[in-house]
């Protein structure tokens, strides 16, 4: 595949003549619902087989590698380019044939019944693993009861291994006085891991998912030995243990959020961690990429320190948000917006896309029917192609996505061209 960023003057029609593919693969590719209203700005994926590029006026090597879906790196090795800051018009630049990894890709589910089935039908075929959210452990280790029967066997139709996810969420929010009960209270303790393990033997859950947030500070090593206490129960049946983590940029971070999740003794004990890796732009904060890749890499970096490669799996949004401008804290809260949602509000009310170099991420300003300004930051096939290159760069297990249930044709089409899908059924 190749992905253009749509210029004046563009049409489907037009690029699909220049690229040499049918109008109609270009809207697929793309889930366009009217293929008439291109986006200046707008990324496209151009389903291709090419194997030559010619350099014309404008071209880098960077944004030859961006637009193939390889990297700088890469480019300049196979075409022997010493100086990679230097190619010329005309010249034939090679692109490597995909050569697609394995890896996991797990992906959380709030959607049940009906909708959630259509939904698990649609997406599991590019899942390893899919994580209905969530059995909420109360305070006297009981969990909430969970109707995931018909999305669990959606997904063993399609050889998605279902993963059991349990949090210490009430309210809206996390709850440290939930986790305070589980970590400190044998009864409790011991009670949540009964239902946890009958809960997946019943339902056929694979693996479990730990996602306590919020745990008190000086608790930190009640819940390591409380993972560890789980993958001992849960190894001998065959189930595999996996944990969440906030975005660490280094063992001692400051607040509640962070100081419990001790990167170091989950990549010890798990099989494997999922890390937080978004929500710097949020709903009630200012405006901000919700992934920025700079943050990112930030956050690997440390990971990859005290974690081997093999064990981490990076959280990836599929959503954005809309934010009315200004911004003043604790004034209503942006709403989230599907990435295909979002070009459309942009086609509808005359936006022009950017792109963020740094963070790797589109946005875009607008004035709605009453005068008010707004920016919206999403993420496009060129922001998941960037977090796909840093996948493959640093070797990780997988990704993970929170959460389905958003349009996001371009992510599904990008990952499988990039990847192979392990399938542990």
């Amino acid at each position: 595949m190749q992905i253009h960023t749509v210029q004046r003057g563009d049409s489907i029609w037009q690029l699909a003549r220049r690229f040499g593919v049918s109008a109609e693969a270009v809207t697929q590719a793309n889930g366009l619902v009217d293929p008439n209203k291109l986006v200046v700005g707008q990324a496209l994926i151009i389903p291709s087989s090419v194997s030559v590029h010619t350099v014309v006026p404008g071209d880098t090597l960077w944004s030859i590698a961006q637009r193939y879906g390889t990297t700088l790196q890469e480019l300049a090795r196979i075409n022997y380019i010493r100086n990679p800051a230097v190619i010329r018009p005309g010249q034939q630049i090679h692109i490597p044939q995909p050569n697609r990894p394995v890896i996991e890709v797990n992906a959380y589910t709030e959607k049940f019944g009906a909708r959630g089935v259509a939904l698990t039908n649609e997406i599991a075929p590019y899942l390893t693993y899919l994580s209905p959210f969530s059995y909420r452990v109360q305070t006297d280790g009981s969990l909430t009861a969970l109707d995931d029967t018909e999305v669990i066997q959606a997904a063993y139709n399609h050889r998605a291994a279902p993963m059991m996810v349990i949090t210490n969420f009430e309210d809206g929010t996390f709850s440290t006085e939930i986790a305070h009960s589980i970590l400190t209270d044998s009864a409790a303790q011991n009670r949540a891991l009964a239902n946890i393990k009958d809960t997946m033997k019943l339902k056929g859950y694979m693996a479990l998912n730990v996602d306590f947030e919020y745990v008190a500070p000086d608790e930190r090593e009640l819940y390591n030995r409380f993972l560890q206490r789980l993958v001992d129960e849960l190894h001998p049946s065959g189930y595999q243990v996996s944990s969440c983590l906030a975005p660490k940029l280094s063992a001692d971070q400051q607040g509640t959020l962070y100081e419990a999740h001790d990167y170091a003794a989950h990549g010890r004990i798990v099989d494997f961690v999922i890390l937080m890796t978004y929500e710097w732009g949020w709903s009630g904060g200012p405006p901000l990429a919700v992934a920025p890749l700079n943050e990112v890499v930030k956050v690997l970096h440390y990971a990859l320190s005290v974690i081997p490669a093999r064990k981490i799996v990076m959280g990836m949004p599929l959503y954005g948000y809309d934010w009315t401008l200004p911004y003043v804290k604790g004034n209503k809260w942006a709403p989230s917006i599907s990435p295909q949602e979002a070009v459309e509000r942009a086609a509808k009310y005359g936006a022009e896309i950017h792109y963020d170099s740094q963070a790797q991420s589109p946005y875009y300003h607008y004035y709605d029917e009453r005068g008010r300004e707004h920016v919206v930051w999403y993420e496009d096939a060129r922001s998941v192609q960037a977090k796909f290159n840093i996948v493959k760069l640093y070797q990780l297990r997988g990704v993970s996505y929170w959460v389905l249930g958003v349009p996001f044709p371009q992510n599904w089409y990008v990952l499988k061209e990039n990847f192979r899908i392990k399938k542990l059924l």
